[in-house]
């Protein structure tokens, strides 16, 4: 993993002489903002086993959930608050947490997950989304699933995205969508037409690209920017590291 760069030590300064007229300092250049560090694999372990140690009768979310969560809080056409999305992050409902549990690391883990989605989002950059990956013949939408179905629960607890134009939210829905079971949509029958048209994904990487492009359309209706940055190559895929129980 690439460590986010060092600032070089500061250098004492000379002495100068007393200047006899003083002159306006040029204006600093616009800094561009730090890179966001990745969580590390470890980061990541770390986080499935804080959720997974949270009590019953509370159901949180896998991280791969998780990350499908973060990112249909942040394609909501206004800033979702952190007091709004972090409950069901730790329980699926919502539901109140027992007095003195500390989640505190859990929401510090994803904060900052959200940070980096939030980043690649405002600049349409590719992101790397958190899928678990299965047997080598494991069927695309298998592996998608619990991606696309903490999407679906951010999109049916903050509906203001699927409030705007049907018409441009159509093909990117479709092609998220279409991993979930069919009888999952009701009463969205163009939707499903929508979905029948696309011809299924050759592969995972395949349909991961074509869930991140996917996304970054909907960031063009939903948080439309005056002028669109070019969008980077996918590069490598990076997911969680895998786990038994998937």
């Amino acid at each position: 993993m690439n460590q986010p760069p060092r600032r070089p030590p500061a250098k004492a300064s000379s002495p100068r002489p007393a200047a006899k007229k003083s002159t306006p300092a040029p204006a600093p250049a616009t800094a561009k903002p730090a890179p966001l560090q990745p969580l590390s694999e470890a980061e990541m372990e770390r986080l499935q086993d804080l959720l997974d140690a949270l009590p019953a009768p509370l159901e949180p979310l896998d991280i791969s959930m998780l990350d499908g969560y973060l990112v249909g809080v942040l394609l909501q056409p206004k800033p979702v608050p952190p007091h709004e999305w972090l409950p069901h992050v730790l329980d699926s409902e919502g539901r109140a947490l027992p007095a003195g549990l500390e989640t505190r690391e859990i929401q510090t883990l994803a904060k900052r997950r959200l940070q980096q989605l939030n980043r690649a989002i405002v600049e349409r950059q590719w992101f790397d989304p958190w899928v678990f990956e299965l047997e080598e013949d494991a069927d695309p939408s298998e592996v998608l699933l619990p991606w696309v179905a903490g999407f679906a629960l951010a999109t049916e607890l903050f509906p203001a995205l699927m409030r705007l134009d049907a018409a441009q939210l159509l093909e990117p829905l479709a092609a998220l969508y279409r991993h979930l079971d069919p009888d999952d949509l009701e009463d969205a029958d163009e939707l499903l037409e929508e979905i029948e048209t696309l011809e299924p994904p050759a592969d995972l990487e395949e349909a991961v690209e074509s869930l991140v492009a996917a996304c970054l359309m909907l960031a063009d209706v939903s948080r439309p920017q005056a002028e669109a940055p070019a969008r980077a190559k996918p590069p490598a895929r990076r997911g969680p590291p895998p786990r038994g129980r998937y």
